[in-house]
């Protein structure tokens, strides 16, 4: 497990709060039913507050925490949200304070071990930890399409994601997980995104940064040009979708 936090993200935050996708409805619904006090939610490394801002739609105060300061500094304003660059084992929260803790996307990043007593230290009685993650996303409308994206993102840039990444595909399931574990639903994320939207994603990818920074180039920019001779009309929509899976517990 990772010992110290490391910063994939920081580099091109503004892009990560561009395009990064935000979570169906339907997910913040369950998580938040999973504790029956709504006064405080932590939402930990919250990126941009894609989790964070509907959220606060269930909570009367919403923290918010990241360990990188460019990140916060893009993330969207809520009036319920505050933002604090805090890392996932200390957040300086109180004791005893928190319903609900959420973490979405990031737990392959953490000392997992430190981060539940962390977790485990600022939640109420009845209290609940929410994880989740989505895997690679597919293009179900164009065969070709998506063909092109999993060879950009598993052979151009395979070897360049970061060690850990390999747990997202599997939806956390190997993780040891210290809660009293309850059944959840199967939820995804679904977008309808022109090739710009696409090429402006894959660009916000931590493989991406890796692969600029030992090559010096823009590897989306061949995935761009490939994509162009087999997408049609630039301004064509295709339909993006990721599976989520959500582990919680109380």
């Amino acid at each position: 497990m990772p010992s110290q936090y490391k910063d994939y993200f920081s580099s091109q935050a503004e892009r990560y709060a561009d395009i990064r996708p935000d979570y169906p409805s339907a997910l913040i619904d369950f998580v938040a039913g999973l504790v029956r006090r709504h006064r405080l939610a932590w939402d930990c490394a919250t990126g941009s507050g894609q989790a964070a801002i509907p959220l606060a739609a269930h909570f009367a105060r919403v923290v918010a925490t990241d360990a990188s300061e460019n990140q916060v500094a893009h993330a969207r304003a809520h009036p319920r949200v505050e933002y604090v660059v805090a890392t996932a084992e200390s957040s300086g929260l109180t004791s005893g304070s928190v319903d609900l803790v959420t973490i979405a996307q990031a737990l392959h990043w953490l000392d997992r071990d430190r981060f539940y007593a962390e977790v485990r230290r600022v939640l109420v009685p009845g209290g609940a930890l929410a994880v989740w993650t989505y895997g690679d996303p597919s293009i179900e409308d164009d065969p070709a399409v998506d063909a092109a994206l999993q060879r950009f993102n598993h052979e151009t840039l395979g070897s360049y994601w970061p060690t850990g990444r390999g747990d997202v595909g599997e939806g956390y399931l190997r993780y040891e997980f210290p809660f009293v574990e309850v059944p959840t639903p199967r939820f995804r994320i679904e977008r309808e995104w022109t090739l710009s939207d696409l090429a402006r994603y894959a660009r916000s990818w931590s493989s991406t940064v890796r692969y600029v920074s030992k090559h010096g180039t823009d590897p989306v920019v061949g995935f761009e040009t490939e994509l162009a001779a087999i997408w049609g009309d630039p301004e064509t929509r295709h339909s993006v979708r990721w599976q989520i899976t959500l582990r919680a517990g109380h």
